[in-house]
């Protein structure tokens, strides 16, 4: 059995993007629709505490599942070491791990290798994004405006959010 892995952090987002290009990757590969299973997971990535998550895994455990089919490797997990022992546990399992989007087999050494390097990579990422908002979060001070509005610097209203007196 083969095991496709989509996942979202926050349910504004979709995984149809992931799914359409694993798609196009499982016909190009003439994979049988019954040899797949479809796991999606709307959680974030620096946990793997998920619910389609686990129930992958324990597919995995118990043998049924010889193939992990994901779009981008930080669909698994944002956190390097995490990401390691997993796919360290998975190779000593003979799981294969495909990454579609970065043409990654990660079955032998060398993909591991890559592997670490790219799980560092998103880990870096998420770090960085997250002083990104604090930074915006910081900009914003105490003033009662929403988050994700820009700083402008005063408090007048942009021009399209002003009432039309003409």
């Amino acid at each position: 059995m083969m095991a496709c892995y989509c996942r979202v952090s926050t349910h504004r987002q979709k995984v149809d993007s992931q799914k359409a290009d694993i798609l196009r990757w499982l016909t190009g590969h003439a994979v049988a629709p019954a040899a797949i299973q479809w796991f999606e997971d709307v959680e974030s990535g620096t946990t793997l505490k998920r619910p389609a998550f686990d129930r992958m895994q324990q597919g995995i455990f118990a043998g049924t599942i010889r193939t992990v089919v994901v779009w981008k490797l930080d669909r698994i997990s944002r956190r390097q070491r995490e990401g390691v022992n997993l796919l360290a546990d998975w190779c000593e399992r003979g799981v294969r791990v495909v990454v579609i989007t970065q043409q990654l087999d990660l079955s032998g050494a060398v993909g591991r290798l890559v592997a670490s390097v790219l799980f560092g990579l998103a880990e870096i990422e998420h770090e960085y994004r997250r002083e990104r908002q604090a930074a915006g979060i910081d900009c914003r001070g105490q003033a009662e405006r929403p988050v994700s509005r820009p700083c402008q610097g005063d408090d007048e209203s942009p021009a399209r959010t002003r009432p039309n007196t003409a």
